[in-house]
């Protein structure tokens, strides 16, 4: 049986869909991953994938292209080609399945099961209700799960991806701390100042410093390190990035992917959480974290891109001496934290 698996979005989303991608793959011959070009990187170090297919939906996304008729076409083309039997469309809890399910009856997808508060007509054999609050990768395993995929037995199901690269001829010798400044969506990701005056107190507090982005980031990250940590800034690709998460004592990021690139290799978080989206459906997914942020502040639930109040104060009223607690509770040795619970929520 060969099974599709869509998830459209982002890396973040695509690395919280892995454990419902190993149900499926424990229950299918071969699984392929449809993917924007965003999150095709991250469907690569999914275990479980065998396939990944890229295109672009003018339904996704921050600036989605325009509806072309024959990239539709073409996409369908390839579909078709491949003769699915089954198909699994993945979205988050206000994203609708439809226009894609249009498209797999289109090519002749046998059977097609969503999550969907819509009415679907024909287009959905399983039209599955998430469960109110779930987290964004437990939803997407109760879909799997309700369409007949199971777990492979010891198969926990957090997050997981391929064994990344080592990191030691990036960082070196000795433990460090990530702080990743940087986020996909502005409004998610505290200020420069913000992030460079946590750099310079874990410093002072004694950790070492890695301080990661993208290659569009280096200005970012040279700002934030100010000289003070090592700036890996454009310097990772995101197999590499993970190595360097896998590594890192505790990782300080927003509520962007490499927070769920984090949790995939198994590494603590101290996440600094906008409330723009909901943090029990996006917080950092079977690793030990830490949230940090106002949840109640005037953004929450809005889902903006950028801020819309005054001075950032959900992510900017964190202090350095907050973050500084976090990473040392997350780094302790688990002996001394066996008593603790596994998260926490601070809120100025």
């Amino acid at each position: 049986m060969r099974t599709l698996v869509l998830r459209l979005d982002n890396l973040g989303d695509v690395l919280l869909a892995g454990p419902a991608v190993r149900a499926v793959a424990a229950g299918s011959s071969g699984v392929t991953m449809l993917c924007g070009p965003q999150g095709a990187t991250a469907a690569r170090l999914l275990p479980g994938v065998d396939e990944v297919l890229v295109w672009e939906a003018p339904w996704v996304g921050y600036n989605p292209p325009e509806l072309c008729p024959d990239r539709v076409r073409e996409l369908l083309r390839v579909l078709t080609a491949r003769q699915f039997d089954r198909a699994l469309i993945l979205t988050s809890y206000h994203q609708s399945p439809l226009p894609a399910a249009l498209l797999l009856r289109l090519a002749g997808v046998r059977r097609i099961a969503a999550d969907s508060e819509d009415y679907p007509g024909s287009l959905l054999d399983l039209r599955h209700r998430r469960a109110p609050g779930r987290h964004e990768a437990r939803a997407a395993l109760d879909l799997a799960v309700a369409d007949g995929f199971a777990l492979p037995r010891g198969d926990d199901g957090r997050l997981k991806i391929l064994t990344p690269p080592s990191a030691r001829p990036l960082t070196g010798p000795g433990p460090y701390v990530v702080v990743h400044p940087g986020a996909s969506v502005p409004a998610r990701a505290p200020s420069l100042g913000r992030m460079a005056s946590v750099v310079r107190a874990l410093t002072v507090a004694g950790h070492r410093v890695v301080v990661t982005g993208g290659p569009g980031e280096t200005a970012l990250t040279e700002a934030v390190a100010d000289g003070c940590a090592l700036d890996l800034g454009g310097r990772t690709g995101l197999a590499e990035l993970a190595g360097v998460l896998a590594d890192a004592g505790a990782v300080v990021v927003g509520n962007t992917g490499p927070a769920h690139l984090a949790a995939a290799v198994g590494s603590p978080v101290v996440s600094l959480f906008s409330p723009v989206v909901p943090v029990e459906r996006w917080r950092p997914y079977g690793v030990r974290h830490v949230i940090l942020g106002q949840q109640s502040a005037a953004c929450a639930g809005t889902r903006a891109r950028r801020c819309p109040v005054p001075g950032h104060p959900c992510l900017d009223s964190i202090t350095s001496q907050e973050v500084v607690r976090a990473v040392d509770e997350l780094v302790a040795p688990p002996a001394l934290t066996a008593n603790r619970p596994t998260a926490r929520e601070v809120t100025a």
